[in-house]
């Protein structure tokens, strides 16, 4: 990566954690100044790639093929394949989500998520390749626990808060991905945190620093792999760079940001903290916290008033009944109460428009 003085902070961030792109445009991943690691998504990624003139052509061909099989079996196809399109882009993995319109249907996450691991076989991709994102509700992740236990990888999302990422670890998923950002604060910046050193100071730092303290706690107690933190929802490449500072695994990073981070040049005189060289193995083996983000350890700023202090416990079964144990907590904490359905209702906005483009491809069709 050349000297210190030359690196970019997207050079330095891919040394202290792995580098993910959050975009499906694979002429944007060919054209990226460093190969990425996965390549995530959501609705609404998938919808604009979707509607892209490159790939019209394969919606109607998808469309004739599979007509007599209803909008979401094809959706799921073409979802695949335009991943199939990055998969020698990227070292990793490509994610895709299940409906969030039906997250809290146990059984309608189960049976898409199988059918997303269908096409995927029949693209030639396999399941050290892909992972499923599954909304952090009682009822989801309660699929996404047979899910792994049919091997099937998949990513709790839609994560605003510790209890959420106890329940995935209880669920055996491979990733999380919190999100630093509330997904609104993307358009309405009067919601941003706009704060000099997130790392220290953005209000869901904290959150991130208990969920990794708690991984690490579980995985020396027990001994069974612990969900790979990767951060999410970033508006600033300092926050990116904070997700670096604070440990987590990887960062999942859309290609505004990407962009930034490529132009900048590192110097680590000028920023507030700096993350270390990323472990071999993030729980057993991982790097300590810096001493200056351990008062984390002990505060909320997203708390409800009145908090009395003590974290959310790990011996609770949180997908009992359902995942009535999950659904009660997320309901005795607004604000992750708000901002999943903030972000439920944004991405079942892209089903819903995906969901039109694949009708209007129906109707073309002889």
């Amino acid at each position: 990566m050349g000297s210190t003085d030359a690196q970019t902070w997207l050079e330095k961030l891919e040394e202290q954690l792995n580098v993910d792109v959050d975009w499906m445009d694979p002429e944007y991943i060919k054209a990226m100044p460093i190969k990425p690691h996965d390549q995530t998504s959501n609705q609404l990624w998938v919808d604009i790639q979707l509607g892209h003139e490159s790939n019209a052509e394969l919606l109607s061909q998808t469309a004739n093929e599979l007509k007599h099989h209803g909008w979401l079996a094809i959706y799921t196809r073409m979802a695949v394949l335009m991943c199939k399109k990055n998969i020698d882009l990227i070292r990793g993995r490509v994610l895709l989500q299940t409906l969030p319109s039906k997250a809290y249907d146990t059984e309608a996450t189960l049976s898409h998520a199988r059918l997303y691991d269908q096409e995927f076989a029949r693209a030639g991709i396999g399941r050290d390749r892909y992972c499923i994102k599954i909304p952090s509700t009682g009822p989801a992740l309660n699929a996404a626990k047979i899910l792994s236990a049919e091997g099937i990888p998949t990513l709790g999302t839609a994560l605003f808060s510790l209890v959420q990422a106890i329940a995935c670890s209880q669920a055996g998923m491979l990733y999380i991905s919190p999100y630093y950002n509330e997904t609104r604060a993307h358009d309405d910046h009067s919601l941003w945190p706009n704060v000099k050193d997130p790392a220290a100071e953005h209000p869901m730092s904290a959150r991130l620093y208990q969920i990794l303290r708690t991984y690490e706690r579980l995985y020396k107690e027990t001994g069974v792999e612990q969900p790979l933190l990767k951060n999410a929802s970033f508006i600033s490449p300092q926050e990116a760079m904070a997700a670096g500072e604070l440990g987590c695994h990887s960062a999942t990073i859309s290609h505004t940001v990407l962009d930034q981070l490529a132009a900048l040049k590192y110097d680590p005189t000028a920023q507030p903290g700096e993350g270390q060289p990323k472990p071999a193995h993030v729980y057993k083996t991982p790097v300590p916290p810096p001493k200056r983000l351990e008062k984390l350890a002990t505060v909320d700023p997203l708390a409800p008033k009145g908090w009395d202090g003590k974290l959310a416990s790990t011996d609770i079964d949180y997908l009992a009944n359902g995942g009535a144990e999950l659904t009660k907590a997320i309901e005795a904490d607004p604000v992750s109460k708000e901002r999943l359905a903030i972000a439920l209702e944004l991405f079942t906005g892209g089903e819903l428009r995906s969901k039109e483009k694949v009708e209007a491809a129906l109707g073309n069709v002889v």
